[in-house]
């Protein structure tokens, strides 16, 4: 534990010391609710609500993608990490500091959605259902934490940077996070629930309001959760094995 920590207090130095970093994955979200769910919804109670936690979900993907994506990435061109690789501390504790690191990150760029919501809407959330949307934040982030792992080990820095921009606005549109629940267009909802997107906010709008989970955007939420870590893994050790081959 002691060393986990430590790998994340060094993660979270390495990303303060380049706030631009933390700023970017926080600015797509809170844009997101001054252009579009202020003066559209920002009136009515119950969709500014479910828009607040539609834009929760969208920050927790952007930030877990980018600070895993190109964040590996970036790590895996520098020697330094080829060197953290040696020390006998092994994987694990860097792989937990990590995403101990980058749920702290995520938790943070929640930070101005969350304050547009109260200040500028009339999005209202009991204090149960604030506390279970949080604990929420860190189910719903799990896919796409793996996803980023998958792709910062898997790809060169510039090509993940591409993958993270390309991937994080189709996941977003298809699950259904620009558009009320069940109010989307037709091929939308054809194709939200197989994305992870659409059960991470499922659950995010049954926690801070009165919405029914669908049991198969939860399914497909655990498919690709396992489906993005079996991937991680085999990009982590093939990655691995080219640099000690």
């Amino acid at each position: 534990m002691t060393l986990t920590l430590v790998h994340a207090r060094y993660q979270l130095l390495e990303t303060i010391r380049i706030p631009i970093a933390l700023i970017g994955s926080a600015f797509f979200p809170a844009a997101s609710m001054l252009f579009f769910v202020v003066p559209f919804a920002g009136d009515d109670p119950v969709g500014a609500t479910f828009a607040t936690a539609s834009m929760v979900t969208f920050s927790i993907m952007v930030s877990s993608l980018f600070t895993y994506g190109v964040g590996v990435a970036d790590d895996r061109s520098q020697p330094w990490d080829g060197y953290m690789r040696t020390l006998a501390a092994g994987a694990g504790p860097r792989f937990a500091g990590r995403i101990l690191a980058g749920m702290s990150m995520a938790l943070v760029s929640l930070v101005p959605v969350v304050l547009i919501g109260a200040l500028f809407t009339e999005a209202t959330v009991t204090p149960a259902g604030f506390l279970l949307g949080l604990c929420t934040v860190f189910v719903g982030a799990l896919p796409f934490t793996l996803m980023g792992l998958a792709i910062g080990y898997a790809l060169p820095l510039k090509a993940a940077l591409v993958v993270c921009q390309v991937i994080f606005f189709p996941l977003a549109f298809g699950g259904g996070l620009m558009s009320a629940p069940d109010q989307a267009p037709g091929f939308i909802q054809a194709i939200a629930p197989y994305l992870p997107t659409r059960g991470a906010v499922e659950l995010m709008w049954a926690a801070v309001g009165d919405y029914p989970v669908r049991p198969l955007s939860v399914v497909m939420l655990a498919v690709w959760t396992v489906a993005a870590g079996a991937v991680a893994v085999w990009a982590y050790r093939r990655d691995e094995g080219r640099r000690f081959r």
